[in-house]
């Protein structure tokens, strides 16, 4: 069903622009003019569930949008792009395409399992999306990305503790526009978009999107005798959008139906490729060659559909309605050893391989949210915003082994239900032209409950181990901001915010665990400038402190997914972020974040390696097992430094033409893959940077380009595998090609 929905919708918008394409000269006068290319201007957000300028939201609030966007995303990469192109933001996976996971000032969950609860949440299109495989949807014809730093508790969705990445797509038109593009580069990848607006009545009007990336498997399997794959980390991703919106008066309603096909390979497992007592890789590691005896493919088939309707109430406010429905089966499969054979079966390699390790499993996220919000105008000096929130997921998993010849052996299954019902509001008071008083409330009830079956078939298991957990919190903001000018303010703000409690099966341990909820109090102060057409700038400082965190223990050498607590983590630092145009036509962005994390618990420990790493934190053993104090480390996967830079120029050729070129840059410092610390298991910085050249012709709506991704090739473990051996996962190698550009 979901293969047939996204076929018909990407066979619908190839249609459509084929269609406006050949009317495009009959409607040319009602098109809206295409811009020119990157400019400074005024920065709108909407972090306030209202449209506002950002220089007068009190919230550290990043924006990527027009053609900044659309370059960093032209390699047919997937929604990971993002890491590192605002301050405190990273992403990272252990699954590929399918499970990104995100960390905002170093706030983040390292866990692999479908069940995982992640601290920063994604909401695209108003809704939020609980499940990582759901958060992977692609990024494309979309108006722009907010990165919201810190809690946001209040007015958004559920389990916002560390920040919001908000996605918003573009919507239907009044007037008949479109716009393809398509992209060849390296390893015979592809990425192309289309996308059709306009009207049909004049209160109806429709808007449909595609995207298709695709990549040839690139890395050769040297072992000759596999049964499986002799190529890996190819991938077809087909995404497809369709809305229709009604407009009439103060009533607007907008649905949206969007599906997702993937094929291609999991995560890539790479044995051994650390050099023992560095963090450097081995002679023999090669990106372009592995050698595995097992299987490592990847399906996704997702389905989706939200409903918005807002009504405005003349003198009164805006009534607004979001329900939606998500729902995704994925089924992945991976060499999770790394290579082939085992020291019981030899030959084995490369490397030491003690045992043979290769897992894989479905899960099936379905997601339902109401919301329910009414958002005043302003009565006298006070407006307010109050509202009640629902979500209901429902998550189904299956997973097993397999032997080295190929035998299966069936694992567990699982079901988890997960329930939230809130209440919230907010109110905002201007007691002179200069000051801005805001504060939020929100209560929140949390319920899951979940089932661990000892058969891939629960209705035959023998044996089923339940886990329940349930409680209501509160979370509260509090912020002041003060306008010096209509175009410069200095803000000040406190958040409490937390993370519902977490159940985790493990289905190859059979057991199942809980964390308690964890809460975050943040505090931040900042200032904010704009000058149009000339700057903006926004530098903050912040301060969280985070109890009762939950960790993911993963791996070890009993290879056991272990959900805990710590008493407690803290974190500080300080973001900045400037655009500026020092001269005509030349557009420069800067951002740049130093956040310290630390975790603070004198008697949590875990499972160091079981694969031959150098652990550098204290070591004790209790009954036979050795264990690594964590006590004082740094949160897993963030990075002391993370800064980005931009330049954008370009050189008049003639009447509307232009010749352009664009570069960016994203830098990380080193970060712990893993709650212990250890010397291999230290992924090392990174620098990696693109270029962008071409001409373009504004008059007739069109350009031609050259770009380089990652244009160093600079090659980084930034993940491992910790259990059997020095096994890790590697960034994206460089992707150099053209590309084509087309709107009306």
């Amino acid at each position: 069903m979901v293969r047939g929905c996204v076929a018909r919708l990407f066979g619908v918008t190839s249609f459509l622009a084929i269609a406006a394409s050949m009317s495009g000269a009959a409607s040319a006068q009602t098109l809206a003019a295409a811009e020119p290319g990157l400019e400074v201007g005024e920065i709108v957000v909407t972090a306030t569930r209202r449209v506002e300028r950002a220089v007068d939201v009190p919230v550290a609030v990043s924006v990527l949008e027009g053609e900044k966007l659309a370059i960093l995303n032209s390699s047919g990469q997937d929604i990971r792009f993002l890491s590192g192109r605002v301050p405190s933001l990273l992403a990272e996976s252990s699954f590929g395409r399918t499970f990104p996971r995100f960390y905002i000032r170093g706030l983040g969950n390292s866990d692999f399992s479908a069940d995982a609860a992640q601290p920063v949440s994604v909401v695209y299109d108003n809704v939020a999306l609980e499940s990582p495989f759901l958060k992977s949807f692609p990024v494309f014809d979309v108006d722009n990305v907010e990165v919201l730093k810190g809690p946001q508790g209040t007015l958004f969705g559920r389990n916002t503790p560390a920040g919001v990445i908000r996605l918003t797509s573009a919507r239907p038109t009044d007037y008949y526009s479109a716009h393809a593009s398509v992209a060849w580069g390296t390893y015979n990848t592809v990425n192309s978009e289309v996308a059709v607006s306009g009207p049909i009545t004049d209160k109806l009007r429709f808007r449909v999107s595609g995207l298709l990336q695709r990549r040839d498997d690139w890395v050769k399997n040297d072992y000759t005798q596999t049964m499986y794959e002799h190529e890996f980390e190819g991938y077809r991703d087909l995404a497809a959008r369709a809305q229709i919106e009604y407009r009439d008066g103060p009533l607007d309603v907008l649905f949206n139906v969007h599906a997702r096909q993937l094929r291609g390979s999991a995560r890539m497992f790479r044995a051994n490729i650390i050099e023992k007592g560095t963090n450097h890789f081995t002679d023999w590691f090669d990106v372009e060659h592995v050698a595995q005896d097992g299987s490592n493919p990847q399906r996704l088939d997702s389905i989706g559909y939200n409903l918005q309707i807002s009504h405005e109430f003349d003198g009164a406010g805006t009534l607004y309605w979001v329900t939606g429905y998500e729902r995704v089966k994925v089924y992945s499969r991976g060499d999770i050893d790394g290579g082939f054979g085992a020291s019981y079966a030899p030959p084995f390699g490369p490397g030491f391989i003690p045992f043979s390790v290769e897992t894989g499993g479905s899960n099936t996220p379905a997601e339902f949210t109401q919301e329910l919000r009414f958002a005043s105008e302003k009565l006298g000096n006070f407006s307010y915003q109050a509202g009640a929130y629902f979500f209901d997921q429902d998550l189904d998993g299956t997973g097993g082994s397999w032997n080295l010849d190929g035998s299966f052996n069936p694992g567990s299954a699982s079901h988890l239900d997960n329930r939230t019902y809130a209440l919230f509001g907010s109110v905002e008071y201007t007691p002179s032209d200069n000051l801005i008083l805001r504060g939020g409330l929100r209560w929140s009830h949390d319920k899951k409950k979940s089932f661990l079956y000892n058969t891939p078939d629960p209705a035959a298991a023998t044996s089923t181990v339940i886990g329940k957990t349930s409680g209501s919190k509160w979370s509260w903001d509090a912020s002041a901001t003060y306008k010096f000018t209509p175009d410069y303010s200095a803000y000040a703000r406190v958040a409490h915010g937390y993370l519902g409690a977490a159940i985790k099966n493990d289905l190859t341990a059979g057991l199942s665990t809980i964390a308690e909820p964890q809460t975050t109090t943040s505090y931040e102060i900042g200032v904010k400038g704009q000058k149009r057409d000339l700057y903006n700038f926004a530098v903050d400082g912040y301060y969280f402190d985070t109890k009762d965190i939950q960790l993911t223990a993963v791996g070890g050498g009993s290879n056991v997914t272990r959900l805990l607590n710590a008493k407690k983590a803290k974190g500080y630092g300080i973001e900045a972020e400037f655009t500026v145009t020092p001269v005509d036509r030349l557009v420069l962005t800067a951002g740049g974040s130093w956040n310290h994390t630390e975790l603070k618990d004198p008697d949590l420990y875990v499972a160091p390696c079981g694969g031959g790493c150098t652990v550098t934190d204290p070591l004790v053993t209790v009954g036979g097992t050795t264990l690594a104090s964590i006590d004082g480390n740094p949160l897993p996967q963030a990075p002391k430094w993370i800064a980005n830079f931009t330049a954008a120029y370009s050189v008049p050729i003639g009447d509307q033409k232009e010749l352009f070129v664009f570069t960016d840059w994203a830098y990380r410092s080193k970060v712990n893959f893993f709650l212990y610390e250890s010397i291999e298991f230290t992924g090392r910085s990174s620098l990696e940077g693109g270029l962008r050249a071409g001409y373009r012709d504004l008059a007739k709506k069109w350009e031609i380009a050259a770009f380089a991704r990652n244009i160093t090739n600079q090659i980084r473990a930034v993940s491992g595998i910790d259990f059997n051996n020095l096994t890790g996962m590697v960034n994206e190698p460089r992707i150099i090609g053209g590309e084509f550009k087309i709107s009306y």
